[in-house]
């Protein structure tokens, strides 16, 4: 069994080295596969190719990454990663991708726009394994912790098919013998921003200003119980078609 581990935050995160020692404690042969810049709100797209199809591909090891393990920087987005590495472009193809651990939350509906969602769903359209986790704050002091919810959600995900849906993990930054426990949890109406758009006659450009939201506005969600020291679980579907009825149908041209 194989696991590739990535993220969006970059090759130069501590959080890989978190994922790839669970992968490793579970049994998995490891590879890492990053960005080699920083892909955060890059969701599942595919950016990295070069004009010849060339995707550039250095080694390099993430800081704190067990002796052994092989580890890549990649100039592409996560998504694009996971892509490569399901046509055995880092070596034999993936049965789990485990990406994170995020720096900062990965809650509600803003979870579409996030770059390690969208690698552990580029992962389950290929039929694998994904797992996205994230520990809630900007600078983290407990990597530990993620690691430990991270195990446990693991065992969990190994007996789902991969078309079960991904599993994204919200870790709040606490000693892990002071979280709360861990719940499943629906997604916030919100994500952990929201976005003011500022339009001046003139000035020929749109501005964008960010303001954070408070998660316990939604208690009972994966951002407000987060927020109240809960590890959360939420499963996440890649898209899917769906009915559309009485959409009108025609046949031949229309005009």
């Amino acid at each position: 069994m194989r696991a590739l581990i990535t993220n969006d935050d970059g090759i130069d995160s501590p959080g890989l080295a978190v994922l790839a020692r669970v992968a490793l404690d579970a049994g998995y042969d490891v590879v890492v596969a990053a960005p080699a810049t920083e892909y955060s709100g890059a969701s599942a797209s595919l950016f990295g190719l070069e004009h010849d199809g060339r995707v550039v591909v250095e080694p390099k090891a993430a800081p704190g990454l067990p002796d052994g393990v092989e580890s890549y920087a990649v100039a592409a987005a996560p998504a694009l990663i996971v892509f490569l590495a399901a046509y055995e472009g880092f070596g034999p193809r993936p049965d789990l991708v485990l990406s994170g651990v995020n720096r900062g939350p990965n809650t509600g509906y803003a979870v579409i726009h996030s770059g390690t969602v969208g690698a552990a769903t580029s992962a389950m359209t290929q039929g694998i394994r994904g797992m996205a986790v994230s520990i809630v704050t900007a600078n983290p002091e407990h990597w530990a912790t993620a690691g430990v919810v991270a195990a446990h959600g693991l065992r969990w995900l190994e007996d789902r098919s991969p078309q079960d849906g991904v599993l994204n993990l919200n870790v709040p930054d606490l000693p892990a013998a002071d979280l709360r426990g861990i719940r499943v949890a629906p997604l916030a109406a919100f994500g952990a921003v929201e976005a003011r758009i500022d339009r001046t006659e003139g000035e020929g450009a749109v501005r964008v200003r960010y303001a954070e939201i408070d998660p316990t506005a939604d208690a009972d969600s994966d951002a407000g119980l987060a927020a109240a020291g809960w590890a959360t679980a939420t499963m996440l579907q890649a898209p899917w078609a769906v009915d559309a009825p009485g959409f009108p149908e025609t046949e031949g041209p229309l005009g």
